[in-house]
């Protein structure tokens, strides 16, 4: 109902047409159903506000009181947290993933901590080498929480005393190292030593903290220098380049030199054996020539004499022959030499072997008449 309507409404109101005026509602009717209500949720009767016996701010307190207990008291702690309880300030326990119940505060507070996320940090700057050259060096360092305890409870800041125990590893391992090897090959040692060395000291300081990687950039020199030491890195590797080249020449040379030594004393070592065989052959021939010669000397001096002339003339197509009677004969292939004029075209080696097979023939002929004789002698 409106304000506004005709008299005749007056005394009527849009909360039970009660006649107390144009006031607003009574606030003892208000308290009192509220009190009603609440007072049969604990099977109490309603009493008068105002009373010596009035229950509704107790009861209000206890409910309130109760869901805060129950709500303060209970943690649910994610798969990759931990619960680190301080009991009035001291470590008491360490709460795993779930749902966990402790005591509300101010007895015990629960921080939670988390453990499994990875985060990282970027420290780059100059830094002088240990043979005094300048050199800009950037590091990224990941990190998570290892021990959720000392995290929290033995650094005041551990974020910021990692960023300044990396600084210092970082200056630490540069300054050891000269700049040839920070530039070139030294970057991967170099990281595993700045990561070994940060571990350390916030192990020292049982930070709690657990030092995943340490990465190091490419070094280069600071932009004022940067042109000399590009033509520095270009002879470096043009030096590299002919060190290269000069093993490949030199891979392929010792292979082929080792090859010909082996050929130059398998070859020696064969000549060797022959011309021991032949020393010894020839040594052989010699006594058994000595023991025919001691038997019958001027037939066996002849017949040296003959195999002697026999060598000497093997490849001649002309034999001098003295007999006995003193007079020179000598025997001209006739045969030979008109074919030797027709075959013009024919090779030497052919001309050779029948020269020799003609002054061999005479040979023998000559060879079968000194073993008569030297038969006839025996």
């Amino acid at each position: 109902m409106g304000w506004n309507e005709p008299p005749e409404n007056k005394g009527k109101d849009p909360w039970g047409n009660r006649d107390k005026g144009d006031g607003p509602p009574d606030l003892d009717d208000i308290i009192k159903k509220m009190q009603k209500g609440i007072g049969g949720m604990f099977g109490n009767r309603p009493t008068k506000i105002g009373g010596n016996n009035s229950m509704f701010p107790f009861t209000v307190g206890i409910i309130l009181l109760l869901v805060w207990l129950a709500f303060d008291a209970t943690y649910l702690i994610d798969q990759q947290e931990r619960g680190v309880v301080l009991r009035f300030g001291k470590h008491v326990d360490t709460l795993e993933p779930g749902l966990n119940f402790r005591f509300p505060r101010p007895v015990e507070v629960v921080l939670k901590v988390n453990v499994g996320q990875v985060r990282s940090i970027t420290h780059k700057a100059l830094m002088l080498t240990q043979d005094e050259n300048i050199v800009d060096v950037e590091v990224a360092v990941q990190w998570r929480i290892g021990n959720a305890v000392e995290y929290l409870v033995n650094v005041y800041s551990p974020a910021s005393t990692l960023r300044q125990v990396t600084e210092s590893s970082v200056r630490e391992v540069i300054g050891k190292s000269k700049l040839d090897f920070v530039l070139t090959e030294g970057r991967s040692e170099i990281a595993e030593r700045i990561q070994s060395l940060i571990q350390e000291t916030l192990g020292e300081y049982k930070t709690g903290i657990y030092i995943s990687t340490a990465e190091m950039q490419p070094a280069k020199p600071p932009e004022e220098v940067k042109a000399a030491f590009d033509d520095a890195i270009k002879a470096r590797e043009d030096e590299q380049r002919q060190v290269n080249e000069a093993e490949a020449y030199r891979n392929d040379i010792l292979p082929k030199a080792r090859g010909g030594a082996a050929r130059l004393r398998e070859e020696s070592n064969g000549y060797k054996s022959r011309i021991i065989s032949k020393a010894e052959g020839e040594a052989s021939r010699f006594g058994q020539l000595l023991a025919e010669y001691q038997r019958a000397p001027e037939v066996t001096r002849e017949r040296l004499y003959l195999d002697a002339i026999e060598s000497v003339f093997r490849n001649t197509n002309k034999v001098l022959i003295d007999n006995d009677n003193g007079n020179s004969l000598m025997y001209l292939p006739i045969d030979k030499l008109i074919d030797k004029r027709q075959n013009n075209s024919s090779n030497n080696s052919t001309q050779n072997f029948n020269d020799t097979s003609t002054s061999s023939s005479v040979m023998d002929d000559t060879r079968q008449r000194l073993d008569q004789r030297l038969r006839g002698a025996r």
